[in-house]
């Protein structure tokens, strides 16, 4: 690999502001003298032709103690620091101006805890960038290792060509928090100005996998070496300074929209990287609940009776109450719609008919989303945050130690709470901190922005069948999809009290909230509280009507948002 950046660190200067002692050594002692900054501007040039230098880099950053630092600040404001600049900057003129050609001076002085008294820690290379005084930023570079808490890393300048991110102690332009890869690893980003999208680069090559997600907005970075070596999401963000071009009729011969410059693929090699969990329609892990009818009870289908009749047992449920699961189990049911194959069906026994085994009509309701409430309508409750963890499986769970937690304060701020720390968040934004799947939080429309803050879109819904011609009550009150009630406790609600007996879901649904029957059209709903908020979703999570006490019938397919819950209704 080039090398990018050119570092050294001279040490022995008894004054670190004189700018002399650090260009180079009085007097003709050369055979004791030490290489100072004007030999290794010399010795390593930008360009050259055979031996002979043909151009010399102009930007030079220069480290120094971080006591002589803030000495100058607290004593001159920082005036010895400038003159230092200023002064190495007319040298630097003076000395290679022949090999600078248009290329402006520039020098930036900054300081260092990890320097000694003395020692001085120079910079300058392709990747070692200092802006003009009025050049305005034209990206921001920042890292994270679970997708929720970012650290800034670094701008980029629309003149700056190049900028190499690495960790501490790595020969890098900018250092990365919790760089994951060693000191041999850097991250190379190219810049070719506001036109043009920028290209991002593992090196070295072989030994990482580099990959844009478009959909989350951040390159994923592994390492191909060792599996388990960590990973690091970077995000290049374009700033205001700098709005995208609209792409017209006569740049690409179609009316095509401009997409953003991060959006387009990393010339390593790398193909997109399609996160999981994105979607809203369930997974082949969605768990399942049994059918419900009337009374309660699961009814069994055909293949379930007729593997009775052969003998077999039928599967237990999750909590060992056999076929007949509670309305609170949540998975291992027993899959009700599967109709055996005719050639394998037994034959009846005396007095039975096929109509003894006539199955239920079925359709399916789906907890696909959570939605977060404005907690500030609620103060008279004492409810301070609202804070739900999920585990590495991205399911809503009381671990102690969650891959991560989303949060709503009683200011109606949201926060992302990791192992990394916390930081406060918008929607709409994505969230990976495991690989396999993510989590979506999405802005809520202005029509129910005065209720909810924003929507979690589930990584694993919870779906539960439910008997065709039946009318069912959903609310704090029914027994009947208490298992879609995920926040039905009062571990996910903190009080200023500190009292943990408040169920969460005292704040926003009515112990009846409304009824729905399943008909060939799709939902009936009738709400049943004259104070329970109920809206219409499309197949899409877009806000369609507020449901008002009137019959509403909700097609196959859409969602019902009652209380915190975002519900899907299937046929």
């Amino acid at each position: 690999m080039p090398t990018y950046v050119q570092h050294a660190v001279l040490g022995r200067i008894p004054d670190v502001f004189n700018a002399e002692a650090i260009w180079q050594t009085p007097g003709l002692a050369l055979f004791s003298r030490r290489p100072l900054l004007r030999d290794l501007l010399e010795r390593s040039p930008r360009e050259h032709k055979g031996r002979a230098a043909t151009r010399c880099f102009s930007h030079v950053t220069l480290v120094l103690p971080q006591e002589d630092v803030d000495d100058d600040y607290h004593l001159t404001r920082g005036a010895r620091a400038r003159d230092l600049a200023e002064t190495l900057a007319a040298l630097h003129q003076k000395d290679f101006g022949d090999l600078l050609g248009s290329d402006q001076v520039r020098y930036d002085v900054v300081g260092a805890t990890s320097l000694a008294p003395g020692e001085i820690e120079v910079k300058f290379g392709h990747a070692v960038y200092l802006p003009a005084p009025d050049e305005k930023i034209l990206y921001n570079v920042s890292v994270s290792r679970d997708s929720a808490i970012w650290h800034p890393v670094c701008p980029l300048y629309p003149n700056q060509r190049l900028a190499l991110i690495g960790g501490e102690g790595a020969e890098a332009s900018a250092v990365a928090q919790g760089w994951p890869f060693g000191p041999d690893a850097a991250l190379l980003i190219l810049n070719d100005g506001p036109d043009a999208p920028p290209v991002v680069q593992m090196r070295p090559k072989e030994a990482f996998d580099c990959r844009y997600d478009p959909r989350s907005g951040y390159y994923t970075v592994k390492s191909l070496r060792e599996p388990q070596g960590g990973r690091l999401l970077v995000k290049i963000a374009r700033t205001s300074a700098f709005p995208l071009r609209p792409r017209h009729q006569s740049d690409t011969g179609s009316a095509t929209p401009a997409v953003s410059p991060a959006v387009w693929q990393s010339r390593s090699g790398a193909g997109s990287n399609a996160m999981a969990g994105g979607d809203i329609s369930p997974p082949a892990a969605e768990v399942s609940a049994p059918v419900l009818t009337a009374g309660g009870v699961a009814s069994m289908g055909i293949g379930a009776a007729a593997g009775m009749r052969a003998g077999l047992a039928p599967r237990p449920s999750a909590d060992g109450g056999g076929i007949g699961l509670s309305a609170r189990s949540g998975a291992g049911a027993i899959d009700l719609t599967a109709v055996p194959a005719a050639s394998h069906k037994p034959a009846n026994r005396a007095g039975e008919s096929d109509a003894t085994y006539a199955p239920v009509s079925q359709q399916r309701v789906s907890l696909v989303a959570l939605a977060l409430p404005r907690l500030s309508r609620y103060r008279d409750t004492g409810a301070q945050a609202l804070e739900l963890p999920f585990n590495q499986s991205l399911a809503l769970s009381a671990d102690a130690q969650p891959a991560i937690s989303l949060m709503v304060d009683a200011a109606d701020d949201l926060y992302a709470c990791t192992p990394e720390g916390r930081q406060r968040i918008e929607a709409p934004a994505t969230f990976a901190p495991v690989d396999t799947r993510a989590l979506r939080l999405l802005a809520v429309a202005p029509e129910m922005a005065d209720r909810y803050r924003a929507v979690i879109c589930l990584a694993q819904p919870v779906g539960a069948g439910v008997a065709s011609g039946v009318r069912f009550t959903f609310g704090r009150n029914s027994p009947m999809l208490a298992s879609l009630r995920l926040l039905d406790s009062p571990r996910f609600l903190k009080r200023a009290d500190g009292a943990g007996n408040a169920s969460a879901d005292r704040i926003g649904l009515s112990r009846n909230a409304f009824t729905f029957e399943a008909t060939t059209k799709g939902y009936t709903i009738a709400r049943q509280s004259a104070t329970q908020s109920l809206y219409h979703l499309d197949d899409k999570l877009q806000f369609v009507a507020s449901i008002g006490d009137a019959p509403y019938q909700l097609p196959h397919g859409h969602h019902l948002v009652a209380g915190h819950y975002v519900l899907r209704f299937d046929a």
